[in-house]
């Protein structure tokens, strides 16, 4: 079986309101950002199979052969997607050499590769040879999404090539999405992905990766809003590292030992996301106007209050805010605070001396910034002619 080239990209992820009350049952707003991950699949007559990750220095190759016995008892995939193999898991780790509980991001990359690959291809007559190559503009272990933007880029990828979904551009398109059905199976295959490099993930960073725009994440349900404003940031990187697991754990044991304080601050978190839901709406309806970006200033402000009360602030993320605030900027925290990334609200009017100054700064300060937007388009499929030189360079070099 042989397959042809395909390019594929896929977003990062930044939470824009409701970090830690949603773990409480509260609303949260996840965006796209305009940082993505790149994929090219090409097929080879090597007889092997390759992942090449040069952000994360992994590069991998198998004989197609050795890995045909994984598969050779499993029925074809036909499309579907259920609950997670974990038998062809383990057997994966086995091959790849992956230790149990191993949390190394190249290693989990590489069994999520696999299992992705193996799955879409099993029932095939014989496994297909080919070299997939990735790079990517997120940073790895942020919070910005930067596993589910791979995940969602080898599931359409892979899907495509299995023929399972559509794969080819029409002229004179330089880029085409999928369906609604074919994007919910991206999704589907990707959250897959996702188990394996995470354990639980929530869903919420393979649905941004997908769809792309914003989503409301509520009670373990997750809706795109239909019409977006496409909104520019800064997005700072306070490379401060910090356990999520253990910050969700420390406002968990504050609303226990505080509940009359506590429950009061959910409540105006949830109350934020959906005064900034209806806000967004009425931007992508009507216009965005000064007074909305007013209150999308005002809801960043009170948010970063709620979430230093919550324990999750952190001095670099207080430096964040003061250095922006003196620029006329308003920034809060994304994601699980205690460090980590925080976002700044460019307004259409802001001159870009003024957004220059601010990234100079906050990279004195020892911080990586970028100025990006949000709200942008979710997995895609390329011609090579449309993806940005250096990305091509990277992507097609040996």
């Amino acid at each position: 079986m042989h397959v042809g080239e395909r390019f594929v990209s896929a977003p990062g992820k930044a939470i824009l309101h409701g970090e830690h009350a949603v773990v409480h049952g509260k609303v949260a707003l996840a965006v796209s950002l305009n940082l993505r991950t790149y994929l090219r699949l090409q097929g080879t007559a090597s007889g092997q199979i390759c992942i090449h990750l040069p952000n994360i220095d992994t590069f991998r190759a198998w004989d197609v052969a050795a890995l045909q016995p994984l598969v050779s008892d499993r029925k074809a995939a036909g499309g579907r997607c259920g609950e997670l193999d974990l038998e062809l898991v383990e057997r994966l780790r086995a091959f790849a050499g992956v230790a149990e509980g191993s949390t190394d991001s190249g290693n989990m990359a590489v069994l999520a590769f696999l299992y992705l690959y193996l799955s879409g291809f099993a029932g095939a007559q014989t496994l297909p040879s080919m070299s997939v190559r990735v790079w990517s503009e997120l940073p790895t272990g942020a919070g910005l999404g930067s596993s589910a933007a791979y995940t969602v880029c080898l599931s359409a990828a892979l899907l495509s090539a299995r023929g399972t979904i559509s794969s080819l551009l029409t002229q004179p398109q330089d880029t085409a999405s999928w369906s609604e059905e074919e994007l919910t199976l991206i999704n589907k295959w990707a959250f897959q992905g996702e188990k394996i490099i995470h354990g639980n993930p929530s869903g919420v960073d393979n649905a941004v990766a997908t769809w792309g725009g914003i989503l409301r994440y509520h009670a373990g349900k997750i809706t795109p809003l239909s019409r977006v404003p496409l909104l520019r940031i800064l997005l700072t990187n306070t490379k401060v590292p910090r356990s999520t697991k253990l910050l969700v754990s420390g406002v968990k044991d504050k609303i226990n030992k505080f509940p009359s304080i506590m429950v009061p601050v959910l409540e105006s978190v949830d109350a934020v996301s959906r005064t900034c839901e209806l806000t967004l709406r009425e931007m992508a309806t009507a216009g965005a106007s000064a007074q909305q970006y007013d209150t999308l200033e005002e809801l960043m402000d009170i948010n970063q209050h709620h979430l230093s009360v919550m324990g999750v602030g952190h001095p670099a993320l207080d430096t964040l805010c003061r250095l922006t605030l003196a620029h006329g900027l308003h920034s809060k925290l994304t994601g699980a605070g205690g460090g980590g990334c925080g976002i700044t609200l460019l307004r259409p009017e802001t001159a870009q001396r003024v957004a220059q100054e601010a990234v100079w700064e906050l990279r004195e300060a020892g911080f990586e910034c970028w100025e990006t937007s949000i709200g942008g388009p979710g997995v895609l499929l390329h011609c090579a002619t449309s993806l940005p030189q250096g990305v091509l360079d990277v992507l097609t070099s040996h």
